[in-house]
């Protein structure tokens, strides 16, 4: 079921926005108009990635540094040092469409 998470204008290109929805902590980040919705907690110990940085498609975690593509979910690289006790894992990402200006999201 698609939910309303914001509005376009309230992320701006390069951008992100921490969203709690059905239960769900999502973060919205927008690469060049097109707008990603990934679950909010770093894969390896729970960390908010909202607070984290966005280059292009890398979205770095504020923590240990794990980097994720915002896309896919994939790691990119895993926690800095590695910790193998707690491994890295992808994240989930959630379907995104657009109705005018608000960006819906699939939970």
């Amino acid at each position: 079921m698609f939910v309303a998470v914001a509005r376009t204008d309230e992320i701006l290109p390069g951008g992100m926005k921490a969203v709690d929805r059905a239960g769900k902590k999502i973060v919205i980040c927008n690469l060049d108009n097109t707008f990603y919705a990934l679950e909010r907690q770093c894969s390896h110990q729970g960390a908010s990635l909202d607070m984290g940085t966005l280059d292009g498609y890398i979205l770095t975690c504020p923590l240990h540094y794990a980097q994720f593509d915002i896309r896919t979910g994939e790691v990119l690289n895993g926690a800095v040092p590695p910790d193998h006790r707690n491994p890295t894992g992808n994240l989930t990402v959630y379907p995104v469409k657009m109705e005018a200006d608000t960006i819906m999201v699939d939970m």
